[in-house]
């Protein structure tokens, strides 16, 4: 494709985004290019490249484009940002204009007031020091009290390595390989990945990458997975022999790790409520080659629950949350996110770890985690747990799991961030039920 034509994709893709808000962005992309097969892997990369830059870059991009008086309450169009973020991103005025056409696959010609909108930012650069906090860092003007409550003098350190590039990250299926073996084959393919600081599982690679094309990830060696949510599974401790539930299972990716540290001896039953994210599951299954799992749908009314009381060794819950901490991948996500949203969110973990907490045996854990960066979600609902619950207390520091690394294996809860560790932000509480 001419970047042209690139620049045509990236504005149908914004156009497809914005026309279904309620939909995640990838989700969204992934029926946007089954939907056009004559795209090619290299400017399918270019197209979604750019629209996730003007995605991170939502309310800056808003803001320099409506500094004009006579432009503050004008709508921008998906073109407009397109070109503004190519701009920004280092690409001459002049040359971006040009990719403006009309010819056969490039975009119409830019009327005059988008290319007087356009001249206003020569010069600039995208986060400007007249921004609010709130619009410099890309996030909701209500959630700023919440993230400065929460971070302190650090928030701006913290909401600056949110609007980083997330890492690719993988998770060596110990089932099938070792990691050195997986770093070999994976050179092989032409990919050169590092060992992970904290996961001792995990391998990093830097920049997009079609890993799912390889015959490593094809063969059920490598899964793709966020260092934090490796180590999420590694607290977990699921052991052979054990009979552990995952009770917010999802498309099973930490399902998929538990086996693994159960040498697919024992049992892991996979729960959640979307059936299409369950039966997704099962093709992941069978290319790790695992077979210890059982899944089970939750429904409205079911008794599954109930008759399993008190029958689990570990149960794990990995709670629907606002997904803060996965921002850098998911940018996206900060322009739905409401105060109400956290609200019902709250209401539902709470919910959750009632239910789920029964289901833990005497003497068993229950494992609490989020990928939120909001305490509202995190800390403060581990305590009202424990203050509304007399069966469980906070593991104790020789309990927590052998596969953490030392800096985390001695502490009940912690908090993962991508300032301080470089992954997705996510949070992790271990709870025993006493005998």
């Amino acid at each position: 494709m001419t970047p042209s034509a690139r620049i045509s994709g990236a504005i149908d893709l914004l156009c497809a985004i914005q026309n279904a808000p309620f939909r995640p962005a990838d989700a969204t992309a992934n029926t946007f290019f089954r939907e056009r097969r004559y795209i090619g892997g290299g400017d399918r990369r270019a197209i979604s490249a750019l629209v996730w830059d003007v995605l991170r870059g939502w309310r800056r991009l808003h803001w320099h484009l409506r500094s004009r008086e006579d432009e503050r309450h004008s709508d921008i169009s998906p073109r407009l940002l397109c070109a503004a973020q190519l701009v920004f991103s280092g690409q001459n005025l002049e040359d971006v204009k040009g990719l403006f056409t009309g010819e056969r696959y490039a975009p119409d010609c830019l009327t005059e007031r988008e290319s007087l909108m356009l001249d206003e930012l020569r010069g600039k650069t995208l986060s400007d020091g007249r921004q609010s906090r709130a619009v410099r860092f890309e996030v909701p003007d209500w959630l700023m009290p919440y993230l400065e409550k929460d971070f302190g003098d650090h928030v701006e350190e913290e909401l600056e390595a949110l609007l980083g590039l997330p890492t690719l990250d993988l998770r060596v299926n110990l089932l099938k390989t070792t990691r050195e073996e997986a770093k070999r084959l994976l050179r092989k393919e032409g990919f050169e990945a590092s060992e992970t600081e904290y996961s001792s599982w995990g391998l990093r690679l830097r920049g997009r990458h079609p890993v799912t094309a390889t015959k490593v990830f094809q063969d059920g060696l490598i899964e793709i997975q966020d260092e934090g949510s490796q180590l999420i599974a590694a607290a977990v401790e699921a052991k052979a022999g054990q009979r552990v539930l995952d009770y917010c299972a999802g498309a099973g990716g930490k399902t998929l790790a538990l086996a693994m540290t159960m040498e697919n001896k024992g049992q892991v039953v996979a729960c959640d409520v979307s059936s299409p994210r369950l039966e997704g599951s099962v093709k992941r299954f069978r290319r790790a080659g695992v077979h210890n799992v059982t899944r089970h749908l939750l429904e409205e009314g079911d008794k599954w629950a109930k008759r399993r009381e008190a029958s689990f060794d570990t149960v794990l819950v990995d709670a629907p949350c606002s997904g803060t901490g996965t921002w850098r991948r998911n940018p996206d996500a900060r322009l739905r996110f409401s105060e109400k949203d956290l609200q019902e969110l709250t209401v539902k973990q709470a919910q959750i770890l009632h239910i789920a907490g029964k289901l833990v045996r005497p003497g068993g854990r229950l494992v609490y985690a989020t990928c939120s960066l909001l305490s509202a979600e995190n800390d403060r609902q581990r305590d009202r747990f424990l203050t509304g619950n007399d069966l469980f207390e906070r593991a104790k520091p020789e309990e927590m799991s052998c596969w953490l690394p030392d800096v985390l294996k001695y502490r009940a809860s912690f908090s993962l961030t991508p300032k301080e560790n470089g992954t997705d932000g996510f949070y992790v509480s271990v709870f025993k039920r006493k005998s």
